[in-house]
């Protein structure tokens, strides 16, 4: 059932459902979210046997303050402290020492926790409505199937879990991929998963450099496990390849050569660029390409990377609503801004 998320009733009726133990799909600037109550270990159950996600993966928990933060951490480094300051409420997730005997099942075992704030005015009112009865904290990673494309809107929520689940509607999300994470609990911080805040961002406010999670490796200890940094993740259906500009034009002049002239004009390119005449979907301002049958089917997408991150999990859940059986992608500029969409698209290939 989906609800209005910015109707009083609705804020109630979802803080009545966490705190029962039940599951929630929830609204955040990023994606949506399938929440639960953080402290509430069969509600963590039921989120991991809902999404066929192993027990052992850490889920984020969302808060709603600092107060929240010492609710769940041990300790928080001063750096932490000043990115929370500059960041929160918003798409940055810390990696924190756990309180012993808090959030167990949530933190998958782990003697760190994940912690963010979201800036979704739904979800601040959610957590504000949870807290008031003593719920201090929500799990709520991606509101999909383990390794698939994440939910940017209620109905993508509605399309994986069924009618029966209760959902907050609070529009497209704005940022549209998940937070970026920073590990805080090796003295210094560690990029574990880029994202809307950049690597660069992170650095400039506490002043530190920011270590990237291969760097980490004459370390003894290794890194916390996080939510959504597995080699394979956040993949469509369709097969996903990642190609340069030359290879992507000969494979499709070669597709070309086995479509009727009518068809194999229309998938000609010009100039090494593919222009986006038919429905398709591109990354940059080149092409994420799709074929169904014999046909190709081609979508730009905005030559502006937060714009590209905002469409990109929609676009690629209707893909997946169309058959389309294999997505060709044109490589992202190499620079920070493309991060967060880089790190989706290598993972979406990689299944």
């Amino acid at each position: 059932m989906i609800l209005d998320g910015f109707a009083a009733e609705a804020i109630a009726a979802a803080a009545a459902c966490i705190r029962a133990g039940e599951l929630l799909g929830l609204p955040t600037e990023t994606v949506y979210g399938l929440a639960a109550d953080a402290e509430n270990d069969a509600a963590i159950a039921k989120i991991f046997s809902a999404k066929g996600r192993p027990a052992d993966h850490p889920l984020i928990v969302h808060v709603l303050n600092e107060a929240g933060v010492a609710h769940f951490a041990a300790q928080v480094p001063d750096f932490a402290h000043q990115l929370i300051q500059a960041f929160w409420p918003g798409p940055l997730t810390l990696i924190l020492p756990r309180r012993e005997g808090v959030a167990t099942a949530a933190a998958g075992g782990q003697n760190s926790i994940g912690l963010r704030c979201p800036s979704h005015p739904v979800a601040q009112a959610l957590l504000k409505a949870c807290l008031a009865q003593q719920v201090w904290g929500v799990a709520a990673p991606s509101a999909n199937q383990f390794g698939r494309v994440s939910p940017t809107t209620a109905q993508h929520v509605q399309g994986e879990f069924g009618a029966d689940l209760l959902i907050l509607d609070g529009g497209p999300c704005t940022v549209g991929i998940e937070s970026t994470i920073i590990d805080c609990t090796r003295g210094v911080p560690v990029l574990l998963r880029p994202g809307a805040i950049s690597r660069e961002q992170v650095q400039a406010v506490c002043g530190l450099n920011v270590l990237l999670k291969d760097e980490l490796s004459t370390q003894a200890e290794p890194a916390p496990r996080a939510s959504g940094t597995l080699e394979s993740h956040y993949a469509p259906k369709a097969k996903v390849r990642l190609m340069d500009a030359q290879a992507l034009q000969t494979a499709l002049d070669l597709l070309g050569d086995g479509l009727d002239a009518a068809a194999a004009k229309d998938a000609k390119t010009t100039t090494g660029d593919v222009n986006a005449t038919s429905p398709t979907i591109a990354t940059y301002s080149r092409a994420i390409l799709k074929t169904r049958s014999s046909k190709v089917l081609r979508r730009r997408m905005p030559d502006d990377a937060a714009a590209t991150a905002q469409q990109l999990f929609a676009v690629l859940r209707e893909l997946d609503a169309q058959g389309v059986q294999l997505i060709w992608i044109e490589t992202l500029p190499d620079t920070p801004a493309w991060d967060g969409v880089r790190d989706r698209l290598q993972r979406a290939s990689a299944h």
